[in-house]
């Protein structure tokens, strides 16, 4: 009886052990590729109409099925979109005040730009290093810290 139950134990504490050292998901994020696109409460185009998010929103995937995707935007609520009105470029939001573009990844390199809150930048890439590569729609380009974004 000892043998089996130090047995199990011996199981789940390699199973947790496994889960631990699994790398952690890293979260999915898309933007809106619609000049308009209706958010609903549940996957159907017949169910409630809850929001209208425009063009290059940032948001982030939840799941996906059949259609339609489960998503989660920068104020942290939850919604449904129709999956074909989601593309493939990457986004992000200045989440703070007033988040400052780079000429490096440093902090005491000179400055590009300031952006106010809410202002959509594209991603261009992720440095691993807390920072990411952006440029504005009017064509400044840099780097921004990772704390000042939202949706990577």
């Amino acid at each position: 009886m000892t043998f089996a139950i130090c047995n199990r134990l011996a199981w789940k504490c390699a199973a947790l052990m496994l889960v631990a050292a699994a790398p952690a998901h890293a979260a999915d994020f898309r933007s809106v590729s619609e000049n308009v696109a209706v958010l609903y409460d549940a996957p159907s185009v017949k169910s409630k109409k809850l929001y209208l998010m425009g063009r290059d929103y940032p948001v982030e995937v939840v799941v996906a099925v059949e259609g339609w995707t489960k998503i989660r935007d920068a104020g942290g609520e939850l919604s449904w979109i129709e999956t074909k009105s989601l593309g493939e470029r990457r986004t992000v939001m200045i989440k703070v005040k007033r988040g400052e573009v780079r000429q490096t990844a440093a902090d005491n390199a000179p400055l590009v730009v300031q952006v106010e809150q809410n202002v959509l930048l594209n991603l261009v890439d992720l440095t691993g290093t807390g920072w990411a590569r952006v440029t504005h729609r009017d064509g400044q380009s840099g780097y921004i810290r990772l704390n000042q974004i939202w949706g990577v």
